[in-house]
């Protein structure tokens, strides 16, 4: 109970003299609201993109694998796997025959080409040669028309299914079902429009800046013969936990298939959201470490100011500390006063720092990628604030809390 009533004498204390020092409060407080500011965008960044990577490539799936010539992420081996031969659409059919009735198989190419409709023209637009089981391994179903058939790729159809982006940006608010389309020198029909998926995650691809086209009207129209072609293989898997099973079937279907002796190593890499995700989560730990560099250097610079201030409040206080003393007051009361107005202090410049911080969250979520000030982060933040207080102020207030009451009262 004591405790209780000392712990309050010393806030309302500590609160008088911060009331009574409010300018010099509130130039101590500005290290700590640029170390929180810091410490919270640092957070709402991470946050922020690992939100846009998942938008950005939930229709990779991570039930799917996929086997292409190349890895996805290549970090200083490229030489190693340049001179691997392509994987063409025969092997990509091969495989599709072995995996009958175990997975679905679907194969694609792509390329980069310009498109026109009439007067409007779009550069650099990824068209992508694919199946019908397409819709199958991914995500994205059309939002208007239809995809591709079966008998669009048996039949080498010109038709072709076009995202969001391609159809606000070609053919504006007319609708572009069973509208001619200009890709490279071939004309193509539109039967389907793809739903809206999302923009892209750093330099990524923008899944609504494509156009779907049957595999075989692929090559027909923009070259790919035996020898030059470069195929995708996705195979989905029945169910989330058979596909680390899946993975060593394909491994050793496609071995058989590219004729490797035990000896040899893949001459194929096998990719999957995991693959993404590890190259993610390098690069997030990359900018986290700098984050918190950074967040240290503020908070550390702020809790010397906080610490200069205090030793200079316990100075000009001294014969206040020494007349305390002397009417009974004990060490542990002036060590709270002194401790509490530190704490102070520094959660009055967290408090700050966190709505500067949420303001501008809210300008990042709103032009840059999603972002927001989660309830963990803000707890984190109060919790650093009174962290930073407490180091700050522990010196300067054991140093109040040992004067001699005698020799205080005698300081001028």
């Amino acid at each position: 109970m004591r405790w209780a009533i000392d712990l309050n004498e010393s806030f309302q204390i500590a609160m008088a003299a911060l009331r009574a020092n409010r300018a010099r409060g509130a130039l101590t407080t500005l290290g700590i609201i640029i170390g929180i500011v810091a410490v919270v965008l640092t957070m709402t960044a991470a946050n922020g993109l690992e939100n846009r990577f998942r938008q950005t490539f939930s229709s990779v799936g991570a039930d799917v694998i996929y086997v292409s010539r190349m890895p996805w992420v290549i970090m200083n081996d490229f030489f190693l796997y340049r001179n691997r031969p392509p994987i063409e659409l025969r092997h990509a059919r091969q495989l599709e025959n072995k995996m009958r009735g175990k997975a679905i198989v679907n194969y694609s190419m792509g390329g980069v080409r310009d498109v026109k409709y009439r007067s409007e023209t779009m550069d650099g637009v990824t068209i992508i040669g694919t199946t019908e089981r397409q819709v199958l391994v991914g995500s994205a179903q059309p939002e208007s028309g239809r995809f591709i058939m079966a008998r669009d790729v048996s039949y080498k159809t010109a038709v072709c299914v076009i995202g969001t982006d391609i159809r606000d940006g070609v053919f504006g608010t007319e609708s572009p079902i069973n509208k001619k389309l200009k890709i490279g020198r071939t004309v193509f029909r539109v039967v389907g429009v793809m739903e809206k998926q999302g923009g892209s995650f750093l330099g990524g691809p923008n899944f609504d800046r494509q156009i779907y086209v049957p595999i075989t009207s692929f090559i027909k129209a923009f070259g790919g013969a035996r020898g030059r072609q470069n195929v995708m293989v996705s195979v989905k898997a029945p169910a989330q936990e058979a596909v680390e099973e899946l993975e060593f079937e394909v491994i050793g279907e496609m071995r058989k298939i590219r004729n490797l002796r035990p000896a040899e190593q893949d001459d194929f890499s096998i990719n999957k959201l995991d693959t993404l995700m590890g190259a993610f989560n390098r690069v997030i730990g990359v900018v986290f470490l700098v984050g918190l560099l950074v967040t240290s250097i503020s908070l550390f610079v702020g809790g010397v100011g906080v610490m200069n201030i205090m030793f200079v409040s316990v100075t000009e206080r001294t014969r206040e500390i020494g007349i305390r003393k002397a009417i009974g007051a004990k060490r542990r009361s002036i060590l709270f006063q002194f401790l509490l107005e530190s704490c102070a202090i520094c959660l009055l410049g967290g408090l700050i720092g966190i709505v500067i911080a949420g303001i501008l969250t809210a300008v990042v979520n709103a032009v840059l990628m999603p972002a927001s000030v989660s309830l963990p982060i803000l707890i984190i933040a109060v919790v650093v604030s009174l962290l930073v207080g407490t180091l700050a102020g522990i010196i300067p207030a054991y140093k109040g809390a040992k004067l001699d009451p005698i020799e205080a009262l005698r300081y001028e």
